[in-house]
Parts: structure tokens; C-alpha cells; sequence
């Protein structure tokens, strides 16, 4: 291990004081603020956003701000630690409402910006709040321009000061000047983003004697120099501070001195900028400040740190949001190793995916799921009993409950596992509705079922169905595909299966695919499920999440290395039951007892086919259904148990 700048043994490496609320963006790229129609929720928030911005990064962050008693709150707490930020300094309060922010994007140069941070949470934080042990646990501080903006805040930013002056922690600037949050504009003119004031000058120049490192952009600088020229004001910044200076130049790039500030900028290093197409400049500086933190808190060369903080902001203006825009170290590494500049990031289809699969997600243990989007049989059962189908709905409801009463049933045991169901919009809306929102693996289907070719319940539009979606719920497609098929037919099932699969990128919604080879196809090729999978991945599908029969284990072995090798962020395979009976299940588990792809089940009629005409037809109530369903279902997790035991 060389130098390093930092304090040795720390568990944190950055502690990030400031803003924290809900970015509200425009889905309508194009439209004055006044006529959109719709508005995609993201954590924001500049300090926020690079706690975010560096944890995904691999950084251990953590955030020190206020949000209110309310959802909002919940949701961004929440957001940032998925991504492994510590959010044991987030205080809640009680008084205030969470503080967020509206915008559109106009055009490449035009964002109207609306904050309403009237009296919100993060800009009460004090003094008090600071946890001293927090701050001596990292390596550095990072406090963004506005939380100096106010008495109350100016308090609290330099009570973290102290401690981290004390504690040999290093402390970082972003200048992050907004002038409406200084009331330099009008309360709706969050855009501007340069008003030269002479109070606020002063005001900034009372810190930067504080600081260890300072970034900004020109219009930054000119405002913490006090000049209306950058060498001016970069030479006034100097002689309060021997800081290192990280100057943003936009699409050009950025530049760093460290001692003497030259009479051009051009006569010291210019790191260049990743030229990309802008969609939306916002979130850029929080993303360049990320980036910079993963190279220095490494102890990086300046041209490092600046490659990785040039490249995260020149990805994040070529997306639609801020925080959830923030790339990921796999990201990076295929941008910078793309024998070919990319400059339109959002066209390129392995770095969307990228983007979706390498990020934090959830990590499922074994897989125990109901299946009962069934439609037509449970119809059919419906009416031989002469029943009203809307006791469809009911059925499912107590299905619901038995999920309920095995996972209790696993918890109490100890077991480790996650449950989870399949159900469908027609008949099990109000089952998705009560399961959705409970760490529970939920799917429901889009295929009409038994179409062969394809088609969708909401025809051939399925993207626009999606829009209704909760995220966390998977889309589960069921195609009855052979490799062997008629090339007209064959052609038509993968056009559809494709374009599913692009709606799913779109929506970010995961995918389920079920491959079901048809049983009276003429072609009998014992590997027809291997075969069918490779030709899709062939054709560029990545489903998430594979449902398939139980298959030998010698085909299980193929499976494990065709998944492997074409799509290692492949979430796993879970085997159907068609109705076979639970015994014969078993068996198949034994089959896929060594697999590493196989990650559970996902049975339906086995389960409730029975239970469900002897409830339909009266032979037994509510709590002789529930009963019987959660027998079999625990049944067979006995039996996966027993298979991998």
C-alpha cells in the first residue's frame, strides 16, 4: 500500500450532509412544465444523490440530512439503502413534509425546475443531529453549497465541520449553487443557475477555508470567487484555501490544481469528457462528484478520478433520471472497453441491460410459488358446479391466505426461503393487490392462454398494459415454442416473444419466460428445451427468470452451462408442475437436485385443483380449502427440502 490521504482504519469512506427529496420528472420529453401529463418518481437531491452515486459505485457511503414522518421519506430512505448506503444518520421528523422537486426537460438547454422546499425536513437539520462517532468513522466528509444557505443549517454543517476537523477526516466541497435556494430568483425559477451576488460570495468564502477538496463548475467558482472572470475568481478562492480545485468545463471535460492557479487553464491538464448525446443535464455534477469520490477515496491518480467522474456524468445526461441514472462499476468497465466511442448510451443494448442487471437487486433465497393465474380451468370448474365466476376472485383471496400460513410456517422453523405466487389480472387482481408490497415473488401473465401462435390478453400493445404495473411485479409469459416449428409460425412466436421482451426493457418490469414445447409436435428431439432456450438467447432474449418442466439431470448439466455462460445475471430457472401429481413432482426435484440454475418451483394445479371444485361445489368451506391447499404446498417443500437436502 503507497501514500494514502486518508485516515487508516475507517469503516466508512464518505459521510454526505445535505439535500434529500423527491425528484418529480416530466415523462414527456418536449412539453412545457405546464402541459405534461405525467411524472416518473426518483430519490433526489445533491448530497443524496451522491451517497446513491458512490455506494453503487462500491463506495461505503452514508447520508447525514432529515426527511418527514411520511411516504416519501420512507421511499427514499429506503432507496438508498438498497444500494448499500448507511442510513442510520437520516433523521425523521415529525413537523415537516419531505422535500421535493418538479421538472420537465423542454429541451437540451431548457429545464424548468420547480423546489418546494418551503419549511421541509432536510433543511431542519441542527447541530444536534450531527453524530460525532458518525464522523469520526470515515475517512471524509462531503457538504453540498446549500446546506450553508440558512442559520439552521450553517450550524449543523459546521458542528460536522468540527468533528471532522478533530477526527482527521477529510472534508469535501460541492459548491452546488442554486440561486433560488439562496431566494436570489423567483420561488418557481429553480432553473437558473448563475446570479452573481456579492452577499452570498462572502458568505461562501467564510468555508472554503475548511475544505480539503472544492468542485464546482465555472459559474460555481465565479460565485465562491467573487469575480466575473474564472482565473479571477479561481486566484480569490486561493488565497483563502489551499484546497485542491476540481473545475467541471461540461462536454470538455474537467481540470484539477492543486497549487498555484495558472494564468490558463489550458496550461494544466484537461481531462476530456465522454461526448455523448444529452437528454438532461441534471444529476451530471452529482455523477461527475461520484465518480471523483470512487477515484479519491482509492487514492487514485487525478487523471483516474477524472476518467471515472467524466464517464459516470456523461452516462447520467444520456438518461432520463439522476440517482437511479448512476452507472455501476460493470457499466464503466464496458464503456471503457468498447473499441468504439459510444455516444448514444441509450441506444446501446448491452449497456441498457447492463444498467438493469448489475445494479442492487433483490436476492432471492429458494423459491417456493403458488401458480393460479389459471383462467379457463378454474372457469370450467366454476360452472360444473353452476357457480357466478366472480367467486373466482374469492377462491383466490383464500389462496392468498394459505401463502400466508406457509410462510409463517417456514419463519417459524427457521427455514430459509421466500414465498411467492403467480396470479392474473382477470380473476386475481385483488389477490396481486393484497400480495404486492410484502417481499413476496409476485408474477401474473400476459399470454391468452393456450394461443398458439402467441397473443397477448391485451393485444399486441403490451407495453402499454405494463404502465399499470407495479415494478416489483414480474411479467410472466407462457409460449408453447419448438425449435423444429413451421418457420412461418416459428417466426411469428419469437416476433411476438421479442417484442415482449423490449417492452420489459422499456418498462424495467423483470420477465418470466415459460417454455412449454407443444406435447403433440412430430419432432420428439430429447433436447428440445436446451435447444429452444439457446435460439432465444441467440436472438438477443434475456428473460430474467426461465419456467420449464422437470428435466434429467444430465439436460440439467447443459442447461447450467448454457445459462452461465450466454447470461450470468440470469436470476434462475423454477420448475412448472402441469398438473402432474405431487409425488411425481418429487421425483423431478430429485432430477434438478444438483443443478445451480434451478432456484424452486412454481406449481398450480397440483395444488389446487382438487381443494378448489370441493370448495366450488360446497363439499367443504373457507378453512377446508385453505387447509387442504397448504398441505400439498407444504408437501412439496418437503420434498425440494428433502431432494437438496
Amino acid at each position: 500500500m503507497g501514500q494514502t490521504r486518508f485516515a487508516s482504519g475507517r469503516q466508512l469512506d464518505v459521510v454526505c450532509l445535505g439535500r434529500l427529496g423527491v425528484d418529480l420528472y416530466a415523462q414527456q420529453i418536449g412539453a412545457r412544465l405546464e402541459d405534461v401529463s405525467s411524472f416518473a418518481k426518483y430519490l433526489g437531491g445533491s448530497s443524496a444523490n451522491i451517497a446513491f452515486g458512490t455506494a453503487r459505485l462500491g463506495v461505503k457511503s452514508a447520508m447525514l440530512t432529515r426527511v418527514g414522518d411520511d411516504h416519501m421519506g420512507r421511499f427514499l430512505t429506503e432507496s438508498l439503502a438498497r444500494e448499500g448506503c448507511d442510513v442510520s444518520g437520516i433523521k425523521v421528523d415529525a413537523e415537516r413534509l419531505t422535500a421535493m422537486v418538479l421538472l420537465g426537460i423542454k429541451d437540451r438547454e431548457t429545464f424548468p425546475l420547480v423546489f418546494y422546499r418551503e419549511n421541509c425536513a432536510d433543511m431542519a437539520l441542527n447541530a444536534e443531529d450531527i453524530d460525532e462517532a458518525q464522523i469520526a468513522s470515515s475517512k471524509a466528509l462531503l457538504i453540498t453549497g446549500t446546506h450553508f444557505s440558512t442559520d439552521q443549517v450553517f450550524k449543523a454543517s459546521s458542528q460536522a465541520l468540527d468533528y471532522a476537523e478533530k477526527h482527521n477526516v477529510k472534508r469535501v466541497l460541492d459548491i452546488d449553487y442554486r440561486p433560488v435556494l439562496w431566494g436570489l430568483t423567483g420561488k418557481a425559477d429553480g432553473e437558473t443557475r448563475f446570479v452573481a451576488n456579492q452577499n452570498v460570495s462572502q458568505h461562501v468564502q467564510r468555508i472554503l477555508p475548511r475544505f480539503d477538496l472544492i468542485v464546482g463548475t465555472e459559474e460555481e467558482f465565479l460565485i465562491a470567487g467573487g469575480a466575473t472572470n474564472l482565473i479571477a475568481a479561481l486566484r480569490n478562492v486561493r488565497q483563502l484555501t489551499a484546497a485542491t480545485l476540481v473545475v467541471k468545463l461540461g462536454p470538455q471535460g474537467c481540470t484539477v490544481i492543486h497549487g498555484a492557479i495558472p494564468a490558463r487553464l489550458e496550461d494544466g491538464a484537461i481531462y476530456p469528457g465522454v461526448r455523448v448525446e444529452v437528454l438532461n443535464v441534471l444529476g451530471a455534477g452529482d455523477a461527475f462528484m461520484s465518480g471523483f469520490l470512487k477515484g479519491w477515496l482509492n487514492d487514485e491518480s487525478d487523471e483516474r478520478c477524472c476518467q471515472l467522474a467524466n464517464a459516470c456524468g456523461g452516462l447520467v445526461v444520456s438518461r432520463h433520471a439522476c440517482a437511479p441514472a448512476m452507472p455501476t462499476p460493470v457499466e464503466l468497465e464496458y464503456l471503457f472497453n468498447s473499441p468504439v466511442p459510444i455516444t448514444r448510451p441509450d441506444q446501446d443494448l448491452m449497456l441498457q441491460r447492463l444498467h438493469q442487471v448489475s445494479v442492487p437487486r433483490k436476492e432471492w433465497k429458494q423459491l417456493f410459488i403458488f401458480a393460479f393465474d389459471h383462467r379457463g380451468q378454474l372457469v370450467e370448474l366454476a360452472q360444473k358446479a353452476g357457480r357466478d365466476l366472480a367467486c373466482i376472485g374469492q377462491l383466490k383471496q383464500l389462496f392468498i391466505q394459505a401463502v400466508e400460513r406457509v410462510e409463517a410456517d417456514l419463519k417459524k422453523r427457521g427455514i430459509e426461503a421466500d414465498v411467492g405466487l403467480l396470479a392474473d389480472q382477470r380473476f386475481g387482481q385483488d389477490s396481486l393487490n393484497t400480495a404486492t408490497g410484502r417481499d413476496w415473488w409476485v408474477a401474473r401473465p400476459v399470454e391468452v392462454q393456450g394461443s398458439r401462435p402467441l397473443a397477448f390478453e391485451h393485444g399486441r400493445s403490451v407495453g402499454s398494459n405494463l404502465l399499470a404495473w407495479p415494478k416489483e411485479q414480474i411479467i410472466k409469459c407462457l409460449v408453447q415454442y419448438h425449435p423444429d416449428d413451421e418457420p412461418m409460425l416459428r417466426l411469428e412466436q419469437e416476433a411476438q416473444v421479442m417484442g415482449l421482451y423490449q417492452a420489459s426493457q422499456a418498462s424495467g418490469h423483470e420477465l418470466l419466460l415459460e417454455v412449454i414445447p407443444p406435447k403433440d409436435h412430430p419432432s420428439t428431439h430429447p433436447d428440445v428445451i436446451y435447444r429452444s432456450l439457446k435460439r432465444l438467447y441467440n436472438l438477443g432474449i434475456f428473460p430474467a427468470w426461465w419456467k420449464i418442466e422437470t428435466q434429467p439431470a444430465e439436460v440439467w448439466e447443459k442447461l447450467d452451462a448454457l445459462i452461465q455462460e450466454r447470461d450470468p445475471y440470469c436470476r434462475g430457472v423454477v420448475l412448472l408442475g402441469l398438473n402432474a401429481p405431487a409425488e411425481a413432482l418429487a421425483a423431478g426435484f430429485r432430477e434438478a437436485s444438483n443443478s445451480t440454475s434451478c432456484r424452486g418451483f412454481a406449481v398450480g394445479r397440483t395444488i389446487f385443483h382438487e381443494p378448489s371444485r370441493a370448495w366450488l361445489e360446497g363439499e367443504i368451506d373457507d378453512a377446508g380449502l385453505i387447509s387442504r391447499v397448504q398441505s400439498t404446498f407444504g408437501f412439496l417443500i418437503e420434498s425440494w427440502r428433502d431432494a437438496r437436502a
